[in-house]
């Protein structure tokens, strides 16, 4: 394994946090706070470098508000100049940690996503039916309030296994305790926000001790995962509903965690498996009610915002670019022709 021990230097100086500027700044040049940092954005950024130098750096705290994506949604937004920051950190940690994740792991990687999810699944069940010739089963899993649970000691301890820059390690124990999440108590401390980009990398460090479980101790062949939810795919049902005990038992024992018990099922490949807004049939796939109405609600939104002057035609194009291409790996000809309508109706008149 290899041991990393000067990161701090690379994660603080002013160029690492200029850049983190402009990536964090993507989308986000209308915003009240981004423009008050952005006002003064080199003082800014060297006092942040400073503080962070000599210690002096405290994480602030957060804005909460609700989202519907589609479930209601606790987010935590963090100052600007800590989004920076996190930004700083996920550029720095990203290339340590990304070579010892299993190819299968898709939340939050450059290449991977939901939709390269759904295909590797797609491929999996495929391969596992024998071209569809053979019944084969799916036992899908979701980890109850994911963000919420997780550990900050246990995350810490992963954290410094390969990590033994003690500047460093003060640096994401500060941001990892600036959150004291609803789970937590007393003894321990939970949690981390689902709006840091850093808490998206550190759910990927911590699920990967159970991606390495299921690959490594329990040998499962066909398995994917998107942040706290996996698949194992088997013809065998009975090896499948084997299995649930030690992952749970892991879960519990090692991380902290919960399997979601109204989540767990094993579902029968040919009466279709419910998977990242897809519904995956042996000879087709449907897109999920819910996921339809989510993607007709946001592209209404960024029509809106267009017409408002506040994003631009090649935006809206680029969005509408981007469905299109999910809708075409799916039976989604009406809704596909729904979007492209709006587009013409609205930007193109």
């Amino acid at each position: 394994m290899i041991i990393y021990r000067n990161l701090f230097n690379k994660i603080i100086q002013p160029e690492t946090l200029f850049l983190a500027w402009k990536k964090f700044r993507q989308g986000k040049g209308s915003k009240l706070d981004v423009l008050l940092f952005e006002s003064e954005l080199e003082s800014n950024i060297f006092k942040l470098s400073r503080e962070l130098k000599s210690k002096k750096y405290k994480h602030a705290g957060y804005t909460g508000f609700y989202i519907s994506d589609p479930k209601l949604r606790h987010i935590h937004k963090a100052t600007a100049r800590d989004r920076v920051l996190h930004h700083s950190i996920a550029s720095v940690l990203t290339p340590v940690f990304e070579p010892t994740f299993i190819s299968n792991s898709f939340s939050c990687r450059v290449g991977k996503g939901s939709h390269r999810g759904v295909e590797v699944l797609r491929k999996m069940l495929r391969k596992e039916s024998e071209n569809n010739t053979k019944r084969c089963y799916v036992l899908k899993c979701d980890i109850r309030k994911f963000f919420d649970s997780i550990d900050h000691k246990t995350l810490l301890s992963i954290l410094r296994r390969k990590i033994r820059d003690v500047d460093t390690l003060w640096l994401l124990e500060n941001i990892i305790d600036s959150y004291p999440g609803g789970a937590s108590d007393l003894f321990n401390r939970r949690g981390v926000p689902i709006g840091n980009l850093t808490s998206q990398l550190f759910a990927n460090i911590y699920m990967n001790e159970f991606d390495q479980f299921i690959k490594h101790k329990l040998g499962v062949c066909y398995y994917a995962r998107y942040t706290d939810d996996f698949v194992i795919v088997s013809k065998d049902k009975e090896y499948l509903k084997k299995l649930i005990i030690p992952v749970e038992t892991f879960l519990r024992n090692v991380l902290s965690l919960e399997l979601h018990p109204n989540k767990v099922e094993i579902l029968d490949y040919t009466k279709g498996v419910d998977y990242l807004g897809n519904i995956i049939f042996p000879n087709h796939s449907l897109i999920r009610r819910r996921t339809k109405k989510r993607i007709i609600r946001k592209f209404e939104g960024k029509i809106k915002e267009y017409r408002r002057g506040e994003i631009s035609k090649e935006k809206i194009n680029a969005t509408l670019s981007s469905y299109l291409g999910v809708l075409s790996h799916m039976n989604a000809y009406k809704l596909s022709m729904r979007l492209k309508n709006y587009f013409w109706l609205w930007v193109n008149e």
